[in-house]
Order: C-alpha cells, then structure tokens, then sequence
C-alpha cells in the first residue's frame, strides 16, 4: 500500500496566514496560523517564517510530522509581480524540492474557492484590496492590490483612514459629529483625538494597524451614523469600480460570477450592499455573488490541480 499524499494550500494575507493541510482528494487534516507573510511589509525572513510556522502548525493538528507536501499552493498578498512570485517559487524549490507548487497573489484564491467554473471576478478586501479575473477562455486581468499610498481602495486600511479623517474633522469643527470619534478613541485606549498624533506619526501606525478600525467603521455605520455611512458607501462604490475595471479589460458580457473574500466583506453586510448597489448602477450584473469565508480552499483546488496535472503528463 502506498503512502498516502498530502497537499498544503496556504492563504498568506497583510494581518495573518493560514494554511492547509488536506488529502489528495481535499479532506482537510489540520489547519495552521501565523502573522502576515506578506514580504512587502514585513520582509522576506519575516514573511518566509510565518509560511513555514503556519504549515508546521498545520502538520502538528494533524497530528503528523512535517514534511514536503505532494503539492503545495501559495496564495500571497504581496505577490503583485512576476518577480514577486519568481521570488517565492525559488523558496519553494530551495525548501521543498519534491512537492510540486504554485505561487499567486491571494485575491486569485477567492477566483479559485468562489467561483464553480474558475472564471468570473475575485474580491478581496481585508487590509489591502485587489480584484482579479478570468474570462471563458481563460484569459486573467488585475487591478488595485497597490498598496496603501498607491491604492488599495476600498480596504481596511482605507476604512481606518477615513475613520481617523472623519474623527480629526469633527475635532476641529470641518465636519459633523460622529459616533467614530469614540468608537476609535476607545479601539486603542486614547483620551483625546490629537493623541492620534502619537499612533500615526510617532508609532507609525502599520497599515494593519489602521485596517483593525474596519470593524469599528462597520458598527457606527449599522447604527446608521450618517459619516460612517458614507465612508462604507465609499468602499463599496471603490470596489465596484474595480470590479468594472476588470470585466472591461477582460471583455466579459452579461452576468459575471463573483467572489468576495477578506475581513472587510465576509465581515460587513454594507459593504457588500454598497458594492451591489454600485454595481448595478454602473451597469454591471455579478451574479452569483459568493462570500467565501476561508480562502486557503481556493489554495487547496489549486493545489489538487498540480496533482492531477502531473498524473496525466
């Protein structure tokens, strides 16, 4: 009887990594954590170490020894680039020089997991933003995933900002009040808004550190303060916009599947409405519309593809 074979799909984003580790066939054994592996912001060592602690911590729940998976996929945020993910299939090489791999950019792992066909448009919104897409014939397009002085509309990180704007405006009287200036004192402990000073231009705040007030945006706007409405009715509208931008580019006509991954919309209804609402404005019909919850899945199809790839070369 042969071993059996193993497959590890990893979804590696700007707050936290997760990995996979199934059968062959999918069944997932165990499931591993670690902080963000995106080496853009924290750095190749840093970023490589968060994927081997989140696949060894998937080994360990399964109760099994590490070892070089018959497959293994890496879906990053960071990966934006075919250098990028040049970059990360050396490692994968370097480290595990018997598992067949795949390296993309974590957005395509929403495509992957969301989509019944794998052609549509895949979202993610967590501390960055990217759409991505593929059309009937298999042809991809991108568009933001800029980073967060370049892009990434739409975000936590743009939420967070607009929340700290709109507490700075009402402080000075350049906007109305608004339930966001407790809400983001209370998040980090400050007891007046010009403390925002010390967590942005002293601290630094790290765009994570920003994108964690996408909740607190998220719960003023549910009970219905006008600013954070808008602010959400934004992000939506920005999404939107870059799902059109990517259906354009592809040419793709009629309804468009599309999956919707990351905190920001897994975890806010509004948003997701917003993005409805905008869409259909601009004339675009995504439909179905699928909330995938755990990327790394996406990760694992991929991955399962490899296997199957090489069984019939």
């Amino acid at each position: 009887m042969s071993d059996p074979e193993y497959i590890v799909g990893v979804d590696g984003g700007g707050t936290k990594t997760v990995a996979l580790l199934a059968t062959a066939d999918g069944a997932v054994l165990g499931i591993g954590h670690a902080p963000s592996s995106n080496y853009q912001k924290v750095g190749f060592a840093a970023a490589a170490q968060a994927l081997e602690d989140a696949e060894a911590a998937a080994w360990r729940a399964a109760g099994l020894p590490s070892q070089s998976p018959a497959a293994i996929c890496l879906g990053l945020s960071g990966v934006d680039r075919a250098e990028d993910a040049q970059m990360w299939l050396r490692w994968l090489a370097a480290t595990r020089p018997q598992s067949r791999h795949a390296v993309i950019n974590d957005a395509e792992l929403a495509l992957a997991a969301g989509t019944a066909d794998g052609w549509g448009v895949g979202v993610i919104s967590g501390t960055g933003s990217t759409v991505v897409g593929r059309n009937q014939a298999g042809r991809f397009a991108r568009a933001d995933g800029w980073g967060h002085i370049l892009g990434d509309d739409g975000s936590g990180f743009a939420l967070g900002q607009g929340a700290m704007r709109a507490v700075m405006r009402a402080y000075d009287g350049r906007g109305p009040a608004t339930m966001l200036t407790e809400g983001v004192l209370a998040h980090w402990s400050l007891p007046n808004p010009e403390a925002l000073i010390t967590v942005v231009y002293i601290e630094i705040a790290s765009p994570s550190r920003v994108a964690s007030l996408a909740p607190v945006v998220n719960h003023a706007a549910e009970a219905g303060d006008e600013v954070a409405l808008e602010i959400v009715r934004g992000a939506g509208s920005e999404l939107a916009c870059t799902i059109g931008a990517v259906v354009h580019a592809l040419e793709i006509e009629g309804a468009v599947p599309c999956a919707l991954a990351g905190g920001v919309l897994t975890g806010s209804r509004l948003v997701v409405g917003f993005l409805r609402d905008a869409a259909q404005a601009a004339g675009l019909k995504i439909a179905p519309v699928t909330l995938v919850q755990r990327p790394a899945d996406g990760a694992l199809r991929i991955a399962q593809r490899l296997l199957a790839k090489a069984a019939t070369a």
